[in-house]
């Protein structure tokens, strides 16, 4: 299994084109970044390709999730802003190539029902595979724990499961992040196995802090080896936060790994 970056988190110290760069002098073999949409595709696409790394995966506009709000996918009200957020990311992805885009399920938005808000979040899941297909690139669904952002419609892997099984479409699979597993105190090898096959990429984080490996209490090789029982051979996307010190000095789990 290959190691993404995740450049939202990671050497955020430096402008987003030289993050690549950086990654790529650390080891990095791919790198993931939440919202690059600052980043013009082209400079994006170049910049990669000077680095010599693939884009692993991009999220989907969420409008105003990241800063409390309810965002788009589970919000009735908003289906024209998530069209709007759709249509960015379709453009965007055509030209910076990454292997995944993630849609973000959201908060339960004020006035309306969870049922409500699922049979949106299913109605435009569904609409996004089916447009990501054309180009070839796969879409995700991701769980967050509730801790961390309260009032998140999609916390566990039955929430995952149940969700995938509603979607019902060959180009829809999980994001499945340990940490945030971890962070409700699941059992996060249980969760691998009910999602077994249908998990599109992978994100990590040490649990509690959701610091570098080793920072936590987290046992990664048990972790990757009921991954690989799963028979999982994508990407494992490093999600976590550096510390004061900075990335560099957060990087010694790497080598470690790749050796492995």
């Amino acid at each position: 299994m290959k190691i993404a970056a995740n450049l939202s988190l990671l050497f955020t110290e430096l402008p987003l084109r030289e993050r690549i760069q950086a990654a790529a002098a650390a080891g990095f073999d791919g790198v993931e970044i939440q919202f690059p949409y600052e980043l013009p595709a082209i400079a994006l696409q170049e910049a990669l390709a000077r680095a010599g790394l693939p884009l692993v995966l991009i999220n989907v506009p969420a409008g105003d999730l990241m800063s409390g709000g309810p965002g788009l996918a589970g919000v009735p009200a908003r289906q024209a802003q998530f069209d709007a957020a759709l249509q960015e990311a379709l453009t965007y992805a055509a030209m910076a190539r990454p292997a995944c885009v993630n849609v973000l399920p959201g908060r339960l938005a004020e006035g309306v029902s969870r049922a409500q808000a699922l049979d949106c979040l299913v109605a435009n899941l569904r609409r996004s595979a089916e447009a990501f297909a054309l180009l070839g690139i796969r879409v995700l669904v991701e769980a967050i724990n509730p801790i961390d952002m309260p009032g998140f419609l999609i916390n566990t892997p039955q929430h995952l499961d149940e969700l995938l099984c509603a979607v019902d479409h060959p180009n829809l699979a999980a994001q499945y992040d340990l940490y945030h597993m971890a962070r409700q105190e699941l059992d996060v090898a249980a969760g691998l196995r009910l999602l077994a096959g249908r998990i599109g990429h992978v994100q990590f984080a040490d649990c509690p802090g959701r610091g570098a490996p080793g920072s936590g209490g987290l046992d990664f090789a048990a972790l990757f080896e009921a991954l690989g029982e799963t028979g999982y051979g994508g990407w494992l996307g490093a999600e976590y936060k550096p510390g004061e010190a900075g990335t560099g000095a957060s990087l010694g789990w790497l080598a470690q790994w790749q050796r492995r």
